[in-house]
């Protein structure tokens, strides 16, 4: 059988004060023409379908449709929630979903409900584990169904995802393509750099050897970064198929396409997505950033200037991609700064052009505009 595996969506990312609707629709419009290019039998979307918890109408509209679309194309559709899904709310879409078609998990409501069997046009069946993003919070709680102990109860996180993971997997058969879907960080894997760091530490992270040898591919999303992990069974990333943030800039989005059958390794390639505008990071003078040729890209800028009023405007004029403008840390860095004097009893005047100096900020603009606002608080 052959899957599509996708992760990571995000859509109703806001990148430095830009929307990216209309990105998300071209991208996931590529994604359903690869889909009706590859013709999959099964598409798996391993979670962090939205940026937000609590995404808008207009979001909502474009995860739907894009669902729905990959459901049109023949292929059984099964998604799960990530960490930046409302799980709960993703559950209550459910009878939607289960009359078009698709099958989405936000949570572990039963023993059973995160095991998803079907059976492809050529008649070889699948069984694929669908485990959403489970939160330390609530990993006793699902791992409550298998009868803990008080001992088992107290075990780490990764324990409790062990857990799961075995009962879970106990209803792989032998004649039978065993996927798994989760939505976590493995040890060993790299970060893209867009990631929510508080679900990305290691605190959170698992072993890949949680991961049986029956099961003959396992879908992971989460990390942004396309990429592969060691383990007992074939481990992918699919990464997102956009980059999210400037510190995802060298990823390359894509999708995973997968082939495998009861009796042989998946094969796994990579279908780049170049529907997207690419981030860059520049650095320069205002003269070297008058030669730049950046195209469409969105731009993170380092300026090598010395701070003053306006310098943000001129770059945006230069350069009307550039989403944030900073000064440049190296020229910015002062490592060997004297220690600070006291500051009590100065006025706030002399306190701010102390903080200018220091700052390597002296403009008479700056100091003029502060005085101006000062007065009119007083």
């Amino acid at each position: 059988m052959k899957i599509l595996h996708t992760s990571d969506w995000h859509v109703g990312k806001v990148l430095k004060g830009r929307p990216r609707v209309d990105e998300h629709i071209q991208v996931l419009a590529e994604l359903v023409r690869i889909a009706e290019a590859e013709r999959p039998d099964l598409v798996v979307v391993a979670g962090d379908l939205y940026e937000t918890a609590a995404p808008g109408p207009e979001t909502t509209r474009v995860v739907v449709r894009a669902l729905t679309a990959l459901r049109r194309t023949g292929a059984d559709v099964v998604a799960i929630a990530g960490n930046h899904d409302n799980g709960a709310a993703l559950d209550a879409l459910r009878g939607w979903a289960d009359a078009a078609g698709i099958t989405l998990r936000g949570t572990v409501r039963t023993a059973t409900d995160p095991v998803v069997t079907g059976r492809t046009a050529a008649g070889e069946d699948w069984t694929l584990v669908a485990l959403p993003f489970v939160s330390q919070r609530y990993a006793v709680r699902a791992t409550e169904m298998f009868d803990l102990t008080g001992a088992e109860a107290n075990q780490t996180y990764a324990d409790h995802l062990g857990r799961l993971l075995d009962a879970l997997t106990g209803s792989f058969r032998a004649d039978s393509v065993n996927l798994i879907a989760g939505h976590l960080t493995v040890v060993g894997a790299k970060t893209g750099g867009g990631e929510r760091e508080a679900h990305t530490i290691q605190a959170y992270a698992v072993p890949s050897t949680l991961f049986p040898t029956s099961a003959h591919y396992v879908a992971l999303g989460h990390l942004h970064r396309r990429q592969a992990v060691p383990g007992p069974c074939p481990i992918h990333y699919s990464g997102s198929p956009l980059a999210v943030d400037f510190g995802e800039q060298d990823n390359t989005p894509g999708v995973l396409i997968v082939e495998a059958t009861p009796t042989t390794p998946a094969r796994v390639r990579e279908v780049p997505i170049a529907a997207a505008r690419t981030l860059r990071t520049v650095r320069g003078t205002l003269d070297e950033l008058k030669s730049l040729e950046p195209g469409d890209a969105w731009l993170r800028v380092f300026v090598r200037e010395k701070p003053r009023a306006g310098l943000r405007e001129e770059v945006q004029e230069l350069l009307p991609g550039a989403l944030e403008v900073r000064i440049d840390p190296e020229l910015a860095a002062t490592p060997d700064a004297p220690r600070r004097v006291s500051r009590a009893g100065q006025s706030p005047r002399r306190l701010f052009a102390d903080y200018l100096t220091e700052a390597g900020h002296e403009d008479p603009a700056v100091s003029e505009l502060f005085d101006r606002l000062h007065e009119e608080v007083s």
